[in-house]
């Protein structure tokens, strides 16, 4: 069956890997083996090419002698080759007793040891000019997003906000006329038949006092948004950490380097999930109607039981979800006996890591949240009062202003933005090339930062214009977006860019790319509410309410 499927194996020798081939599926090669082949494997994948063109029956051959040469340079192992001897090809039957030999040899190199990995390192892959073509495209899109919000969002903003400040339209008591105002294109800012009350008939101004109302679901929310702070700060810290790979050695150099640096990241980063959490919901905790009554504060019973479960959500939401699709995999590893089954203790070791370092700093984390001051020097957060009865949604609104009918349009312009530079890193994962333009890599987290923020304020605007207060959501799901794109386009690379087959490979693909999908979708979905929250807050700050 090796030989059957191409198998092939893969050693470390001083952190360095080797590949092999297990063996071939040729014609019958008992008479001609070595007299017809010799060593050189081209002479074998002639023969095999003519026996196809015969449609002749192919045979599973192993390779039993290899040859291992290891460079060296003083104490230093500087390059490992491993050769596949085709001479030494036997036919496999059912009880044959096959003998394996592996000749070992030391040549030495005037190499130096810092540049060992070079052989390892696709230039011409990574750094084609392609790559470099996206990256300026995706930093046109930025300024093309950010003079769109400039141009459009701050001059039409600019606009609303004479509008409100004209207040009830002034009529000419002399004429009986009406004494229009009129904007820097000498464009009036109301229309001909505007009443006492023309002014505010419509407009992202109505919804002031609901606009900063507790969104759905508030626990979650915070949770959410508390976990994607720690997505945020745990992707910039390993992208630097690898940037500064000179400083304290290439993290490609070093197998688990990266990993490692995702736990230790991860962990410390917990307490900026229970921060940010907990602010949030006191935040908006007073806006409920639990946090209105004298019952239900912070401090009663409806109160404590909300705070207990945005804290529950903050810890428990990331590790179960990752646990439970790791654990799916780690099963089917040990089933079928693959080396990626993760060992008992290995897995004992992170739950201690876990429950020791990651749960107290974020149950740390989210107390500090909670007893923040977040009024600053006013007691209010918020810059507008929140009305106690809510605001009806108005039903006509048009197309653009749907918040179904936007998000997709956020979400494929943010991935159109990484698409390119995702295709080099599920090259590097699933093809077996190492990732090692960490410059790229920060550069298009900027690039995907400023982009999701930009998609996600004109949204924000479309919604509140349309009168619809809840943008909490909206927000977060127009950044979030960008991860359903991600997971389509892992489904078009593992159909037309692998040959991946089996459960063992299917499912670790897709377990591993939806995990990758749910993070992308959460760091953006904060990126993006964090985007809106500033945005709104502006605007109503500017803005005289009566």
């Amino acid at each position: 069956k090796a030989a059957e499927d191409q198998w092939f194996y893969q050693m470390y020798v001083d952190d360095l890997p080797v590949w092999g081939m297990v063996g071939e599926m040729l014609p019958d090669l008992e008479a001609a083996k070595g007299e017809h082949f010799g060593s050189d494997l081209s002479h074998l994948e002639e023969a095999v090419a003519r026996h196809e063109e015969m449609k002749g029956e192919f045979k599973p051959y192993v390779y039993t002698k290899r040859t291992l040469q290891v460079s060296y340079n003083g104490e230093r192992i500087i390059k490992v080759d491993l050769t596949s001897q085709p001479a030494s090809l036997s036919e496999v039957k059912v009880g044959a007793s096959l003998s394996f030999e592996l000749d070992i040899k030391w040549v030495q190199t005037n190499t130096p040891f810092h540049s060992r990995f070079d052989r390892y390192l696709d230039h011409a892959f990574f750094k084609h000019q392609i790559h470099w073509f996206s990256i300026f495209n995706s930093f046109m899109m930025v300024l093309f997003l950010m003079g769109l919000v400039a141009l459009i969002l701050l001059r039409t903003l600019r606009k609303d906000y004479a509008r409100y400040a004209l207040g009830p339209a002034r009529r000419d008591v002399e004429d009986g006329e009406l004494d229009q105002e009129v904007d820097e294109d000498g464009k009036p800012l109301l229309p001909p038949n505007a009443g006492a009350t023309g002014a505010e008939d419509s407009g992202w101004k109505q919804v002031h006092g609901d606009v900063f109302r507790a969104p759905k679901f508030l626990p979650l929310l915070a949770a959410i948004l508390g976990t994607g702070w720690q997505v945020v700060t745990l992707v910039m810290g390993v992208v630097l950490f690898a940037v500064a790979g000179p400083l304290h050695g290439e993290v490609h150099e070093e197998r688990g380097e990266v990993l490692t640096a995702i736990l230790v990241f991860y962990s410390l980063s917990s307490i900026i999930a229970g921060y940010a959490s907990g602010s949030y919901f006191k935040l908006y905790f007073a806006t409920t109607a639990s946090g209105r009554s004298k019952t239900g504060g912070e401090t009663g019973v409806g109160g404590a039981t909300q705070w207990q479960l945005t804290m529950a959500l903050t810890v428990l939401l990331l590790p179960t979800i990752l646990g439970g699709v790791l654990s799916f995999l780690n099963g089917i590893a040990l089933i079928y006996g693959t080396i990626y089954y993760i060992p008992f203790l290995v897995l004992l070791k992170l739950l201690f890591l876990w429950v020791f370092v990651s749960v107290p700093l974020c149950i740390l984390g989210t107390l500090l949240g909670r007893h923040a001051k977040l009024g600053g020097k006013n007691s209010d957060p918020f810059p507008c009062r929140v009305n106690a009865i809510p605001r009806p949604i108005p039903d006509d609104i048009p197309w653009y202003g749907v918040p179904a009918n936007l998000i997709p349009f956020a979400g494929l312009l943010s991935f159109g933005s990484i698409f390119i530079e995702l295709y080099y890193i599920l090259t590097s994962l699933w093809n077996y090339k190492f990732y090692h333009v960490y410059g790229f890599l920060l550069g298009v987290y900027a690039i995907l930062a400023l982009v999701v923020c930009m998609t996600t304020i004109i949204v924000t605007y479309f919604c509140l214009n349309s009168e619809n207060y809840q943008w909490h959501w909206t927000a977060f799901y127009s950044g979030g977006s960008t991860a359903v794109y991600v997971f389509l386009y892992a489904i078009y690379y593992f159909v037309f860019k692998t040959s991946m087959h089996g459960l063992v490979q299917t499912s670790f693909y897709f377990g591993y790319m939806m995990l990758i999908s749910l993070g992308l979708g959460i760091l953006c979905g904060t990126l993006g509410h964090w985007a809106a929250n500033k945005f709104v807050r502006t605007i109503f700050q500017n803005v005289k309410v009566d």
